[in-house]
Parts: C-alpha cells; structure tokens; sequence
C-alpha cells in the first residue's frame, strides 16, 4: 500500500516523476497507455505543454511529491492524453490513488470558489502554514470546505431498505443518505432523513464507516440502522421509488468503489 503523507510546503526540486493531477470541471487529465489512464507526471505535462491557472501541493504520494492544478473548464486534451470523467477515472484506480484524486479535486474546486474574501470582498491569498487561504484586509481564513452527510443501511428483518431518487439513470437503486443540517447530530440526521425521505422511523443507529467524495465536497459517513416503525411513504421531490429488497433479488445498485456499496455489500455479508 502506498502512503500519502500531506504537506503544503512545495519542495524545490519535486522531481520529473512528480503526480500532477490536473482538473477541467469535473474532468480530470489521464496519459493514455495501452493498459489504461494513468496520472500524468511532471514530465508529461511538460511534454505535452498544459498550463493551468493554478495549482497548490498537496503531498508525498510514497515517494513522489504531488501538485493539483485548475485548467479552463472548456480545456482540450493534448495529444498522448484525455480528459475524462473523474467518476469514471476512480472506477479504474487503486484505493490509495482514489484517495489521492478525491482529495486534490476537492481542494481544487474549494481554490476556484475562495478566490475572494466572503466577509470584505478582498482577494484572498494562500496561507503559509496551511491549506487554507486568508484574507489580507480583513484577516478571515477560510479552509477547504466539507459538507458532512449521512448514508444508512435500513434493515428489516431479511430486507434492506432501497430508493431510487429522481436524479438516478438506469434503474438504480440505493441506500438512504441526506445532508447534515447546523445543530444536528449525525444520528439526529439519520432519524430525520429517513423520517423525511420515506417516511419510516428507525432504531439502533450504529456507525459504519466514512469516506471522501468529491462531488463536490461532501464527506460521507456511514450508519446502519434497524426498521422500528411506519410503512414506506416516499417524498415525491426526494424519491421516485422505495422497497424492502431481499438480499438475493437486488436491483441494480452504486458501484464498488462508493460507500454506498459497502453498506449493501455488508447486508448481503449478514444474510449468509
């Protein structure tokens, strides 16, 4: 497993072998090789001669030192690389270079929208010491933001509680999830999504698990819960459909690589 250790001082000499993970929107540069995207290297960008208009060090990605860079949402690929979906790039990468992408996206769109100061209108610059980036007139610091949401596997008996939301292509269905509100806790914000989405109360709320997900700053945080009270009665603006599914007649769910899967895979697990 490759270890990232983050930093935010820039060496001087990062190397030709240096990650540069570089973003256009939700697009992200990949060197096209004959087994597939790869991330391209300092010496590739050089190659190939992209610019972006701005760019912050993340880390040490094992070894090599790593750098995220803004290029214009309508940039084109140069030749020998591809811009591709940052949805579809994760599906291909390892667990820790998965990691490595969600968070240099993260930091990049936070960049892109903290240009100016929220309280005085200033432009904002980076702080030294820190990701974060402060403003010289007035003095606030704003760091990269997190919106924390909650994601719950609903167990009913031998079934699991799945929705399908209006934003969902190709019959796709999946756990129950919601942002967390000021004031609440992660728990209240289980009892209160739930409550809201379908209708249903729930008991013994237990965590889970937790994950980064990029789209575009979100912080997902996992729980299961057992069925307590209520039939479902889904919130049209919210859900399409809902249904208890047993673990043996699924319909299509999220892919491997969300935590979203990780819960269905672990009601499966609990039905052998």
């Amino acid at each position: 497993m490759t270890i990232f250790l983050p930093g935010h001082a820039a060496p001087e000499t990062p190397g030709e072998d240096a990650l540069w993970l570089a973003f256009a929107g939700r697009r992200i540069l990949a060197v096209t090789t004959g087994e597939g995207p790869e991330l391209p290297t300092a010496s590739d960008l050089s190659r190939v001669g992209v610019a972006g208009d701005d760019q912050v060090y993340l880390g040490q990605f094992g070894d090599r030192h790593c750098f995220a860079v803004a290029l214009a949402d309508d940039a084109l690929a140069p030749p020998g690389t591809d811009l591709v979906d940052l949805r579809a790039l994760l599906e291909l990468l390892t667990p820790e270079q998965r990691s490595l992408a969600s968070r240099a996206s993260q930091i990049v769109s936070w960049r892109r929208t903290q240009r100016y100061c929220g309280r005085c209108g200033s432009r904002s610059e980076d702080k030294a010491d820190e990701h974060a980036r402060v403003c010289p007139s007035c003095g606030l610091v704003v760091y990269p933001r997190l919106s924390p949401a909650v994601i719950v596997a609903v167990v009913r008996d031998d079934r699991l509680l799945l929705a399908r939301a209006p934003r969902f292509k190709g019959g796709l269905y999946s756990v129950l999830a919601g942002f967390v509100e000021p004031g609440e806790t992660l728990e209240e914000c289980v009892h209160r999504e739930v409550r809201e989405e379908v209708g249903v109360e729930v008991r013994n709320v237990r965590y889970f698990g937790s994950q980064p997900w990029p789209f575009p700053d979100s912080l997902m945080v996992g729980f299961t819960a057992e069925h307590a009270a209520g039939e479902i009665r889904p919130d049209p603006a919210e859900v399409v459909d809902a249904g208890w599914f047993t673990a043996d007649a699924l319909p299509r769910v999220p892919s491997p690589i969300s935590i979203a899967r990780a819960l269905i895979d672990w009601f499966v697990e609990q039905q052998r």
